[in-house]
């Protein structure tokens, strides 16, 4: 079991101001940051990232989406980092989603839904070295 999980806040979250509000979520949820940084995706590395569901309908519009504006990634540390970040963030569906959870209180849609968190350890793994050289992981 790994100790880190892997998040962006997404587009629309970055565009309505909810860094500060999302990152003291996780702050308070016992979440320890390792690494972070905004940028912007290309379309390219957009796709690549999320070439496992290339083959899926929304695949096209899922890589428009992720690089129509600036996101924040980060590498999270915690014990059952994986699960308790997916418990946090609440379901795909923000209409479906817990109440308090990140998804709940600040996505707009299913395909709007302010977070990415890691599935499984080994996807964590992948997805942190996507963004992160080890030197940049504290």
């Amino acid at each position: 079991m790994s100790n880190i999980t892997f998040t962006m806040i997404k587009p629309d979250a970055v565009q309505a101001g909810h860094i500060g509000a999302i990152l003291a979520k996780i702050n308070e949820a016992g979440f320890r940051i390792k690494a972070m940084k905004m940028t912007k995706l290309s379309a390219e590395k957009a796709g690549s990232f999320y070439a496992v569901h290339s083959e899926r309908p929304f695949y096209g519009e899922l890589c428009d989406f992720m690089s129509s504006g600036h996101i924040v990634a980060a590498i999270l540390e915690k014990e059952n980092a994986v699960a308790d970040f997916r418990k946090l963030i609440g379901a795909t569906d923000p209409s479906k989603a817990e109440e308090g959870t990140i998804r709940k209180l600040f996505a707009k849609s299913m395909g709007e839904n302010a977070v990415h968190g890691s599935d499984s350890d080994e996807n964590a793994q992948i997805e942190a070295a996507f963004f992160f050289s080890n030197l940049e992981q504290f």
